[in-house]
């Protein structure tokens, strides 16, 4: 009973830290959505769109996926006639940047520079289209979606009705948060108890060894992998409290997140565009563990040669 309990209020306590970055964001951005702000934006960013080998029209979906969400950004390319190879670009590049400015400001709240995430999650979603363009010489025939776009949303009429719908929208956020976020530190409370988080960090040891961070980051691992970014914080701010996480392995655990997380709902949730899910998943888990080994690597020779010219001033 005192571990639920314990559970229960740590629980409570990283979702009041969450919801104060959430709730207001979500709400601003959704305020947004009622307005041109976004149309403009996509109308912006078209000219550009060629390089990444997509018609100007995806501007839209990238614009509405990385300032709102992952289904607002399908929703829109549902409604678009596009190449199987156009829409598994934009699959490639949503996977990597979306909801960047919540997921952003959580990152920031743990303790990581949002010029960090901004940096790994654009320049992932922007090489990946570069790449993907340059390489597949297929995918020309029409993409065939697997389900039937959802009607649009009716847009209130007034700015009261837009900031009632917006102030839901955000409450349903933090709610949804609340509700996955609870329930894994009441379970993380049960393990530390039973000692079984030792066991799990154990486990979890080659993997975390191969990326080159500690062990007592894996249930922020494993979090983040499994139920989101924002879910991952939730978890290292405790992780933090209590498991004195340094430094380098907040930001090479935060690297390889920001890459691949949400492995299972952001992998599903591609289904009924039509495009093969399997190598969308292969390409984040990848492209995280490449990238957060070469970090890894870059910044342990950093260390050691900042150690060796330290050593060699005391020689003399």
């Amino acid at each position: 009973m005192n571990t639920l309990k314990k559970g229960l209020f740590v629980g409570l306590g990283t979702i009041w830290t969450l919801a104060k970055i959430i709730f207001p964001i979500t709400f601003i951005i959704t305020l947004l959505g009622y307005t041109p702000f976004l149309d403009w934006l996509a109308e912006a960013l078209a000219p550009f769109m060629h390089w990444l080998g997509l018609p100007g029209e995806a501007a839209i979906a990238l614009v509405l996926g990385n300032m709102l969400n992952l289904y607002a950004a399908i929703g829109a390319i549902l409604s678009m006639d596009l190449a199987v190879k156009e829409v598994f670009i934009l699959a490639v590049m949503l996977s990597f940047s979306h909801n960047l400015f919540v997921e952003s400001a959580v990152a920031v709240k743990v303790g990581i520079r949002m010029s960090v995430v901004l940096a790994v999650r654009v320049g992932l979603a922007i090489f990946s289209a570069v790449v993907i363009n340059l390489i597949w010489q297929g995918g020309q025939e029409q993409a065939k979606y697997g389900f039937v776009a959802q009607s649009q949303e009716t847009v209130p009429a007034t700015w009261a009705g837009m900031a009632g719908e917006s102030l839901v929208t955000a409450f349903m956020g933090a709610a949804q948060l609340a509700i996955v976020v609870i329930p894994i530190m009441i379970l993380i409370q049960i393990m530390k108890d039973l000692n079984w988080l030792d066991a799990f960090s154990k486990a979890m040891a080659p993997f975390t060894k191969m990326l080159g961070i500690r062990e007592n980051t894996s249930t922020t691992l494993a979090s983040g992998m499994f139920f989101g970014l924002a879910f991952g914080a939730g978890v290292m701010i405790q992780a933090i409290k209590e498991d004195n996480v340094k430094k380098k392995d907040l930001y090479l655990v935060f690297i390889f997140l920001v890459a691949c997380h949400a492995v299972v709902e952001d992998t599903l949730i591609f289904i009924p565009l039509g495009i093969p899910v399997l190598p969308l998943l292969l390409i984040r888990l990848i492209t995280a563990v490449l990238l957060t080994m070469v970090v890894a690597y870059i910044w342990n020779r950093s260390e050691k040669n900042a150690m060796s010219r330290k050593e060699a001033q005391y020689d003399y």
